[in-house]
């Protein structure tokens, strides 16, 4: 078990002067194996953080990359059960986020489920349709397991919904680049930077960016403006075409530009 904080881990990157790359897996996919080696792959490569996600039928907020891993995932027979399992054997140096949905932490056993995620060595949770405020009894059983509870932000939150969106929240607050699903796009949206400043008022905690960002140029550009570069259905993809070997290849590249990002 990986005793590593995400709190820890800001403290080190912004010593370094750099941002985080946070590459997502969806547990079990291609495989139970497959996905250990990945994300231990991963890590060698450079990841500052692990993004882990629950495979669930209905992922809204996830594009047909991240649906088709799910349900491989899902037909392999991996459960929220398998995902706590495979972290706490992963035993990683750095901090995991567990990303999953209400319902399969709802059919778990919301207390069950926030004792068994810290005994695994998650970090911080990722609830990703629960809004703030949605469920207070559920994202209090996170926190008093010890786990951060990690908020999503949209470009069209409004002022003072973001001021209420991030009381209470640990860890970092996740900037979604844009709207709709995630995916690989092209380039980043012209106000990114206006975002990210926007967060940055209203809390001191890290603002790690996600949704779209798949290539090494738009990770270091991500990287010159926020705190961490979140990067999924591009992992996803890369294994899933090219096995551990290409997801490795990537993520190399990837840690590569944000670290590079502000030298």
């Amino acid at each position: 078990m990986s005793d590593a904080s995400l709190a820890a881990r800001w403290r080190t990157l912004r010593a370094a002067g750099r941002a985080a790359l946070i590459p997502y897996f969806t547990a079990g996919f291609p495989s139970d194996a497959m996905s250990r080696d990945a994300i231990r792959g991963a890590v060698d490569a450079g990841a500052d953080i692990i993004e882990v996600g629950v495979p669930f039928s209905d992922p809204l907020a996830d594009g047909p990359t991240i649906q088709r891993a799910s349900e491989r995932a899902l037909a392999g027979g991996m459960t929220m059960a398998g995902a706590l399992s495979l972290i706490e054997a992963l035993a990683l140096p750095v901090p995991v986020v567990l990303m999953t949905y209400a319902n399969p932490v709802l059919a778990y056993g919301v207390e069950r489920f926030a004792t068994d995620a810290r005994a695994a060595g998650v970090a911080g949770v990722l609830l990703t349709d629960t809004p703030a405020g949605i469920d207070p009894e559920l994202e209090q059983a996170v926190r008093d397991a010890a786990l951060d509870v990690i908020r999503l932000v949209a470009p069209t939150t409004s002022p003072a919904r973001l001021a209420a969106v991030v009381q209470g929240a640990g860890g970092f607050v996740y900037l979604i680049s844009r709207l709709g699903v995630t995916g690989v796009r092209d380039e980043l949206p012209a106000d990114l930077g206006a975002q990210v400043t926007r967060v940055r008022a209203v809390t001191p905690l890290p603002v790690a960016v996600g949704f779209g960002i798949g290539s090494p140029t738009l990770a270091r550009q991500t990287a010159r403006l926020a705190d961490g570069v979140v990067v999924g259905s591009a992992v996803v993809a890369a294994l899933e075409q090219g096995g551990c070997a290409a997801a490795t290849t990537l993520i190399g590249l990837l840690a590569a530009a944000v670290r590079d990002a502000r030298a």
